[in-house]
């Protein structure tokens, strides 16, 4: 708050500078019609003046918003992190503390492994942002079937989520869609848009998953489709960069980190693709499309 309160008072400030610094030339202008020279090189001065305050400006307006998503970072990884902890701290005491029957003790260490997933997934996602970041030397790529990569993100995130088959279709093809990438990586990519998409579902997740050559032909577009929450056109301009959230009210109470599409985007662009978001509204779904380069 202290911050936000010192940020708007210099902003007030440069935008009552720039009045006053109108005001003045425009009553020297005015004052000294005759001095030509003196006229022109006041412009000048006028000019830079002016274009100072109005970089600062801009400068600080994204200082504010920077500031803003860096410190709802820290708060959702620190919620992230210490939930699942303490979680799995009450389980253990109870398990040390009291005697439970054969089937409770079955379901804490179910609960207690899907805390450890839910830690291990938030720790590797900053891990990935990280290491985004940082200018390494290229991974060596070799040549992957596509639709096995998508089968096991997609085992993946009903294993996490305990959900039904028919909640997550994805038909397979019986083309192959081979690519040069890095096995990992991009079942990072699936991974996160899946577990995006069960997460803003906003009830019972309903997701279809479709892979098709691209209008050309030398990629390969997979379809992530969901039925949830949607987007608003402002957020579908800004959701892959780091740290953002969306904006829409029922999506303020989802965990998460804000960095799970900055890190889709970041590997899918690092495999010579890209990935792109659509959505007709609030309450209308998302549909997240992935292309990448097929092998030769």
């Amino acid at each position: 708050m202290r911050r936000r309160k010192t940020a708007i008072f210099f902003l007030v400030l440069g935008i009552c500078l720039s009045a006053l610094a109108l005001a003045l030339n425009v009553g020297w202008i005015l004052l000294s019609l005759r001095e030509v020279a003196i006229l022109v090189l006041g412009i000048v001065f006028f000019a830079v003046i002016i274009t100072g305050l109005i970089l600062n400006t801009v400068f600080l307006v994204r200082e504010i918003r920077r500031n803003e998503q860096h410190d709802a970072f820290l708060n959702s990884v620190t919620h992230e992190l210490k939930t699942p902890i303490a979680a799995i701290k009450l389980y253990l005491e109870t398990l040390k503390t009291r005697d439970v029957t054969p089937e409770k003790r079955a379901e804490f260490y179910d609960v207690m492994i899907s805390d450890a997933d839910r830690l291990l997934n938030t720790v590797e996602n900053v891990l990935a942002a990280g290491k985004l970041k940082e200018k390494t030397a290229a991974r060596e790529h070799t040549r992957l079937d596509l639709v096995d990569v998508i089968n096991k993100a997609v085992e993946a995130v009903r294993t996490r989520y305990d959900l039904a088959p028919e909640l997550i279709r994805f038909p397979g093809s019986a083309e192959r869609f081979e690519v040069l990438g890095d096995a990992d990586e991009l079942e990072t990519v699936f991974v996160n848009l899946l577990d995006n998409a069960v997460k803003y579902s906003g009830g019972e997740p309903r997701i279809s998953i479709r892979a098709k050559k691209a209008a050309m032909n030398s990629r390969v577009a997979v379809l992530v489709r969901d039925q949830g929450i949607g987007l608003q056109l402002a957020d579908l301009r800004r959701i892959f960069k780091r740290f953002y959230r969306a904006s829409d009210p029922a999506a303020r109470d989802v965990r998460g980190t804000g960095l799970g599409l900055y890190i889709v985007r970041s590997i899918v662009e690092r495999h010579g693709g890209r990935v792109t978001a659509e959505s007709k509204g609030a309450g209308r779904g998302t549909t997240f499309l992935v292309q990448l380069p097929l092998a030769e």
